[in-house]
Parts: structure tokens; C-alpha cells; sequence
């Protein structure tokens, strides 16, 4: 087995790797609103990726945030539709295929929904399934090579299981692997773990420098202080937000800190067990700051309790979103 830079040997060593004034590349997993009938609210939805583009950051549909995984297929076709009309130009959605455990991987499924985004203009993030999660660690960077054949440019997704039965995290020859894909661009990393998260950095500055490595971690969105870029659902709460602690960072502005820290407050809130029910929370939250009619969630989706409403408007009181 090969070795991996370190990411370091020391704490001093993470100081060391921190990246002041950089300008940080943010997506934007979108939630998929739901009415008060508990349909689909696509007008909410395309208003949100609109107010997601206009705050700076590139808005990600069909992702775990928007239920992909949950929708039919016109659903996920309506999105991506809506993505293109009002993303401004620029996107990521999830190529997904719908298999179940035991499966084997569906090429000619990931083919047909990589055209799908990219037909649209979008860039296509290859979402996890149980065929791909089942490769081996070696045939799964091979895939994103056969892939990309098909296809210029792509995004990979490590997607732990505490967020979908079929996630996976991969070890580091696996990622070295996928570094060596020229048509791989970066890879969303959503394991909750800063070492692991260091460790692809660390891989990644040595090897290929350009590469995106794209925390998903909302329990620690300061990975961006290390030279990570993000794919978020926490950033789907205050896309405004997000934009503006990133602008305060590229500037060298303390302020990045404390927004940050109220940002983190709230994610550590919404991502606690069971991590998927942020979606509801996400749809407390929207509703809170009036964006959405409805604070309902998908049906298939886990809920949080009663009273989840207060503590949330709480968090948002400190971001100074809603009113004391």
C-alpha cells in the first residue's frame, strides 16, 4: 500500500496549513421544498436556487439535501430544468441511479444520468449507489475514468453511511487513484471527519494541486480555512450567509470568525442524530426566514420534534436573520 503525505505531525503543523485570503469556491446543496399539502413546491424551490446563484455560491440539486434519491425520475428532471433556468448558468446535480443492495454497477445508468445534467449545462456529482459503493476501492476510481470518457468534466462523492444505507468513505489509494482521473475535477468528501478530510488535502497538494477537495462536513465548515472548498447542506440555510463569511475570509476580515462560529452553532444543532432529519430542520429554517410557505419535509424523510421550531429560531436571532 502506498503512502500519503501526512497531513501533519503536529499542531503546528495544522497552522501551517492554513490558507489566509484565499477565495473559496462554495456549492450549495438546494433543499426541495414542500407545500402545506405536502406536494413539491417548485416555485420555492427554483426561488431558492436563484437566491442561492445571486448570493455567489453554485447551487447543487437532485443531492441528499434535495431528496434526490427519494424522487421519480420527472421529479429529478423538473429540478435539473429549473436548475438550468435559474442557476444562472452554472450548476452541479447528482447523477444517480436507482439500484438496491446486491446490485452490481450500472455504467449504463451513470452514463444516461450524466447526460441528463450535462445536456443542461450542468456538472454532473457521481451521487453514490449500493452497485458502486459494492466496487472495490480500485474498480471505484476506474468507474469515474470510464465515466469520464463519456464525459468531460465530473465531480466524485464520498457520502458516509450515517447519511444514506449505501455511503462509503474509501481509503487513500482509492483516492490517490481518482486524483489520477483527468475528467474528475474534485471530490465532495462527507465523512464528518477533519483527519480524514486533512489527509485528501494533504494527497491532493502533493498530486494535483487543482483538484477540488469539497468538505461536506457541516460539523466543521472551518475546513475551508485548510484549503478546502465546500458542498454543503448546512449552506442551504443562509446561502447570504455562507457567501458573506467567505467574502470575509478572501478579505482578511475577523469578522469571518465569529459568523462562523454562529454558522457552526446552528450545524452543529441540525446535524446532530439523526443526521438526515436536517432536511426538516432545513425546511424549519427556510420557513422561519420566509422564504418557503411550508416548513413541511419529504414524507419519506426522518422529522425532528416538537419544539425544534424555538431552538432554531434562537440560532437564527444570533445570525441576525430573525427578528429579536
Amino acid at each position: 500500500m502506498s503512502q500519503a503525505p501526512a497531513a501533519s505531525d503536529s499542531a503546528e503543523g495544522l497552522l501551517a496549513r492554513l490558507r489566509p485570503r484565499r477565495t473559496i469556491i462554495g456549492m450549495s446543496a438546494v433543499l426541495l421544498p414542500f407545500d402545506a399539502g405536502g406536494a413539491i413546491d417548485w416555485r420555492a424551490f427554483a426561488a431558492h436556487v436563484e437566491r442561492t446563484a445571486e448570493a455567489g455560491l453554485v447551487p447543487a440539486v437532485n443531492m441528499d439535501t434535495g431528496y434526490g434519491p427519494f424522487l421519480e425520475e420527472g421529479e429529478r428532471q423538473r429540478a435539473l430544468d429549473l436548475a438550468r433556468a435559474h442557476a444562472g448558468g452554472d450548476f452541479v446535480a447528482a447523477a444517480w441511479v436507482a439500484d438496491a443492495p446486491g446490485a452490481s454497477f450500472d455504467e449504463a445508468g451513470y452514463r444516461a444520468a450524466l447526460d441528463q445534467i450535462t445536456e443542461r449545462g450542468g456538472l454532473p456529482i457521481v451521487f453514490p449507489s449500493y452497485g458502486l459503493t459494492a466496487l472495490a476501492s480500485a474498480d471505484w476510481a476506474a468507474a469515474h475514468a470510464r465515466l469520464g470518457e463519456h464525459c468531460s468534466r465530473l465531480l466524485a462523492f464520498e457520502l458516509g453511511p450515517q447519511f444514506v444505507p449505501f455511503g462509503r468513505i474509501y481509503d487513500l489509494d482509492a483516492y490517490r487513484a481518482l486524483l489520477s482521473v483527468s475528467q474528475c475535477v474534485g471530490a465532495k468528501h462527507s465523512s464528518l471527519s477533519r483527519s480524514l478530510e486533512w489527509q485528501r488535502l494533504a494527497l491532493r497538494d502533493a498530486l494535483r494541486p487543482d483538484f477540488l477537495v469539497l468538505t461536506g462536513n457541516d460539523l466543521a465548515i472551518d475546513m475551508v480555512m485548510y484549503g478546502s472548498d465546500y458542498l454543503l447542506g448546512l449552506s442551504t440555510f443562509a446561502p447570504d450567509l455562507f457567501a458573506r463569511r467567505d467574502a470575509h475570509w478572501r478579505n482578511g476580515e475577523p469578522a469571518f470568525f465569529e459568523l462562523n462560529d454562529a454558522l457552526q452553532a446552528l450545524g452543529a444543532f441540525a446535524f446532530r442524530e439523526p443526521v438526515p432529519a436536517y432536511r426538516h430542520d432545513a425546511a424549519l429554517f427556510l420557513h422561519l426566514r420566509g422564504w418557503t410557505p411550508s416548513a413541511r419535509a419529504h414524507p419519506r424523510a426522518p422529522q425532528r420534534p416538537e419544539g425544534e421550531r424555538a431552538v432554531l429560531a434562537e440560532l437564527g436571532r444570533r445570525l441576525g436573520v430573525l427578528d429579536a
